[in-house]
């Protein structure tokens, strides 16, 4: 894998650019290195909790004010392509999540339900989880609705430490119905196929940027794209390097993989003197 033939980014954000909402580094100036480079990039994310234009809010704290919406794709986009394929024309489901799930869900006719028939339940990060929550789903998922889990991430960090992630409610139900989740978001392709397309470029000029080797790197890899390692989040090196195909980039936070870019395009333009 040639860096210097990389024209585009799939960016995962939290443990990447931020952990808790706090920026791992000078998050504006990286971005405005690789604009410098020509490159573009769309940030892609398994959280459900918000909808694309409460990350457009944060990225543009951070001092990206010329991010548009749709450089960002999210899990709940991934989940609505889901349902909409099996069911176009929209019904009720029960969901566990938080807003930003709740809203997407609802405003692409997916409407949350209590009680009654649903098509599907789908599951997301909820840090307001109860055993009720859990009750009503695992009897929906018994009864024959479609169990779909936004992301497998078991755990996320924070400044304390890793915390349950929207896989370990994924875990706790399948333990409780005996069927097993189908995931819409990263490593599975929807979130990476949408990025693309937004990109416009095709995978080997993409390089996929995250923490997380069962989902960021694994997911880009399938795709055909390059990939690159964060150890920013929640990844160690040594667990990085027992992977097998190995991620074609590990670096210590973000701002290590823009410097390498760099790096790649000065060798490229010298080569070609």
């Amino acid at each position: 894998m040639d860096l210097a033939d990389i024209r585009g980014l799939i960016v995962d954000m939290d443990g990447v650019l931020w952990r808790a909402g706090e920026p791992i580094g000078p998050v504006a100036e990286w971005f405005a290195r690789l604009q410098a480079l020509g490159l573009r990039w769309v940030f892609a994310t398994n959280n459900a909790t918000k909808a694309p234009e409460d990350y457009l809010r944060t990225l543009q704290r951070l001092g990206l004010p010329q991010v548009r919406e749709d450089q960002v794709v999210n899990s709940v986009m991934a989940a609505v392509y889901a349902l909409q394929g099996r069911w176009p024309q929209g019904g009720p489901v029960y969901v566990i999540g938080e807003q930003g799930l709740h809203r997407g869900l609802a405003q692409a006719g997916f409407p949350h339900q209590e009680e009654g028939p649903v098509l599907a339940v789908v599951v997301g990060l909820d840090r307001g989880l109860t055993y009720e929550k859990l009750r009503r789903a695992t009897l929906h998922i018994r009864r024959g609705a479609w169990f779909v889990g936004t992301n497998p991430d078991r755990s996320f960090p924070t400044p304390e430490g890793l915390v349950p992630g929207a896989g370990a409610i994924l875990a706790a139900l399948e333990a409780a119905s005996d069927v097993a989740p189908t995931i819409v978001g990263k490593p599975e392709p929807f979130l990476f196929q949408a990025a693309l397309e937004r990109l416009g470029l095709p995978p080997e000029q993409v390089l996929v940027v995250g923490d997380r080797l069962e989902t960021d790197i694994l997911g880009g890899q399938r795709m055909g794209c390059a990939t690159a390692l964060v150890l920013s989040g929640v990844t160690s090196r040594e667990q990085a390097e027992r992977w097998t195909p190995p991620p074609d980039l590990i670096a210590p936070d973000f701002g290590g993989v823009v410097t390498r870019l760099e790096q790649a395009r000065r060798g490229r333009k010298v080569m070609d003197k």
